[in-house]
């Protein structure tokens, strides 16, 4: 307690002598209040009769000087009282346009894409095809075991051919009265049923061989000859990469603008500085509602086959857009009532109330009544008011009216 109590009463005296030293009219101050130091400052010792008349001097220059400068303001440019003409800068407004282009990016997808699976179970014997071959639609790509099925199919024509033979023999003699209609029914029933039996066994057969139904390239196989496969095993992929279908979204403020056949830019990441045209080629029937975007399908050519499905594109998609005015962004003021700026015509200024559209680097798009080549006002704006006379930083004939120098003021310090 005693060592703060001591702390405290150091760090007062500090100040007090700080006070005194330091303070210019310390010594007065306290002397007006009845305390009289013994000493005073080296500061305010040179008031003597030299210090009191060099003050009284330099407090005479200062009346003289002020009675100038009330002069100045009385019949000068400068002077408040006077009509004062302000100076400006401005810049020119410029046309901007937005909305006009869409980039997006989206995925590559085949024309018409197959996974082929194998038609039936047993092993894979064989695969005719490699990997990246173009087939044909309907060629046969590889083939199951089918000893089984072959000799199926031949008992079953053996059979067929049988019940072709009875039919035929029994329709004679029921033409010579020796057979009844019961007997030609029951042949007749029996050839059908054969002729079905050898129709079944060859689809059996058939489905021992695996084709593509579409025409395309050959993806990697997932099995090998020798594999036991099954009638869902995957074998491969069939690709028709004629063109490719890009997958895109876009905002929702561009659904109403978007339909079929409009024309599109893709660019793809694999093939840089290269652009391809294609057009729209589907559009979804709904926004998602999560995102607020539409999914939108471009098809774009690939005749040199250089394109692959899962590539990724810029698309880029081109618009009427929508014009704004382009001010600086200097001259954009803000009050109570919003946004607004000075309009320069003739030599006054108009506020014109704005309302900003989009902020860039080189302007800000705004919405009011400002037309291309319109001049608005970016420095000396501190001080306009509505309807007041200005004139612009560059312009030379204004120097010679506007109250006499166009509201500069005078030199600090040169009386003459």
């Amino acid at each position: 307690m005693f060592r703060q109590l001591l702390l405290s009463l150091v760090v007062i005296g500090a100040a007090a002598a700080a006070y005194v030293f330091l303070v210019p009219g310390a010594h007065d101050t306290l002397a007006r209040f009845g305390i009289e130091l013994p000493f005073a400052p080296q500061a305010e010792a040179a008031t003597g009769p030299a210090g009191q008349a060099g003050a009284q001097a330099q407090q005479g220059g200062g009346q003289a000087g002020g009675g100038q400068g009330g002069g100045g303001q009385r019949g000068g440019p400068g002077g408040r009282g006077g009509n004062r003409t302000m100076v400006v800068v401005t810049a020119p407004v410029l046309s901007a346009t937005i909305n006009d282009k869409l980039t997006a990016i989206g995925e590559g997808a085949a024309a018409h894409s197959v996974t082929v699976v194998s038609p039936a179970n047993g092993t894979l014997a064989e695969l005719l095809v490699k990997p990246g071959d173009a087939v044909a639609a309907g060629a046969v790509i590889g083939q199951l075991d089918a000893e089984a099925e072959q000799i199926a199919l031949q008992g079953a024509q053996l059979a067929f051919d049988d019940a072709e033979t009875a039919l035929t023999r029994t329709n004679a003699l029921a033409k010579a009265n020796n057979a009844t209609s019961v007997q030609v029914a029951a042949a007749q029933l029996a050839f059908n049923k054969a002729r079905l039996d050898q129709q079944n066994a060859a689809l059996a057969l058939q489905k021992r061989t695996i084709s593509t139904p579409i025409a395309g390239v050959v993806g990697l196989f997932q099995v090998s000859p020798g594999n036991t496969v099954t009638a869902q095993t995957v074998v491969t992929t069939i690709e028709d990469t004629s063109h490719i279908l890009v997958s895109f979204w876009v905002p929702e403020r561009y659904a109403s603008a978007i339909t079929p056949g409009m024309p599109v830019t893709a660019a793809a990441v694999a093939l840089p500085g290269e652009t391809i045209a294609g057009a729209v080629s589907a559009v979804d029937n709904r926004i998602d509602s999560a995102s607020r975007t539409l999914k939108v399908e471009a098809e774009i050519p690939n005749e040199a086959g250089r394109l692959r499905p899962g590539m990724s594109f810029s698309v880029s998609m081109a618009f009427p857009g929508e014009q704004f005015p382009s001010v600086d962004p200097l001259a954009i003021q803000w009050s109570s009532q919003g946004s607004y700026l000075w309009k320069f015509v003739d030599g006054k200024v108009d506020r014109v109330p704005v309302e900003i559209i989009q902020r860039n680097s080189d302007g800000v798009l705004v919405k009011a009544e400002l037309a291309e080549g319109d001049q608005v006002v970016t420095q000396g704006v501190q001080q306009l008011t509505a309807g007041a006379s200005v004139r612009l930083l560059d312009d030379p004939a204004g120097g010679a009216g506007g109250g006499g120098g166009g509201g500069q003021r005078p030199a600090r310090g040169n009386p003459s």
